[in-house]
């Protein structure tokens, strides 16, 4: 199984899971040797006996498709983003939602996988900003399709690799170290609720001052795909709520009822 036939079979295969190519060129590797796994686990000889069996065998696109996801993350990952999250994004939406007389500023980190994500915007709001805004709490929703990272986020526990983007005081105030690695404090914890889901089939019936997409469905879903679900995230928004996708990424030439606040940072807001 050589690259080019990895290649070659994901361009045939992905546009059946309404996912695209382009999204999958620096990460193919990563998925090449999920699919070999996969195939050898049927004792299959070769990736072309693979294709041929899921020919005959629709039920078995489920499972390539989970080969397909790619949880890669860290904590505080796209530094600058984070610092504009604080600096203009956050303190924003928790002044609107006061005058508005709300006592919650609810979240939803989508495709969260191992939840570095959602903890991240947990301590960001706790170690930063609580104290200017004693009155509001942070509710977050992290949502992802693979119930396996899921788990590892309800353990919370980490690689010190992981934490390295994290400021130290950080490291220092909100984990313990403890023999499966650097887990993190309940305190910080507790904002945080966990749901598995595809957004491809579901999105939460809640509706969000911030979402945060990045490098998923801008990445590596279809444009038909990325037009339906930007509508359905713009639709969960709350007026002047915050979407942001990742750095790198465009939104699909579509209407979908929200402008940049900063594109340099994959931040847009509902008009």
């Amino acid at each position: 199984m050589n690259d080019a036939e990895t290649v070659q079979f994901l361009q045939w295969s992905l546009p059946r899971l309404r996912l695209r190519w382009p999204g999958y060129r620096k990460v193919r590797r990563h998925v090449a040797k999920r699919i070999r796994q996969r195939f050898q686990f049927l004792d299959l000889p070769s990736l072309t006996d693979y294709r041929s069996y899921l020919e005959t065998h629709p039920e078995e696109w489920a499972v390539l498709d989970s080969c397909c996801w790619m949880p890669i993350s860290r904590f505080y990952r796209d530094k600058s983003v984070f610092q504009f999250l604080e600096r203009e994004i956050l303190p924003s939406l928790a002044q609107t939602a006061q005058a508005r007389g709300e006592r919650t500023l609810h979240c939803w980190s989508l495709g969260c996988a191992a939840g570095e994500e959602p903890y991240s915007l947990s301590l960001l709001w706790t170690l930063r900003l609580q104290e200017q805004f004693p009155a509001l709490r942070l509710s977050i929703l992290a949502s992802d399709i693979d119930d396996q990272a899921i788990a590892r986020a309800l353990r919370a526990c980490y690689s010190p690799g992981s934490l390295k983007d994290l400021p130290d005081r950080w490291k220092t105030e909100a984990f313990n170290q403890t023999a499966e690695g650097f887990q993190i404090k309940r305190e910080y914890r507790e904002p945080v609720n966990f749901l598995v889901q595809d957004v491809r089939e579901a999105v939460p019936d809640d509706r969000f001052h911030l979402i945060l997409c990045r490098y998923l469905v801008f990445t590596y879903f279809d444009e038909q795909l990325q037009e339906k679900t930007l509508r359905q995230l713009a639709e969960r928004l709350l007026p002047g709520g915050v979407l942001v996708i990742g750095r790198g990424e465009t939104l699909p030439n579509e209407q979908s009822g929200v402008i940049a606040w900063s594109e340099k940072e994959g931040i847009y807001t509902r008009i």
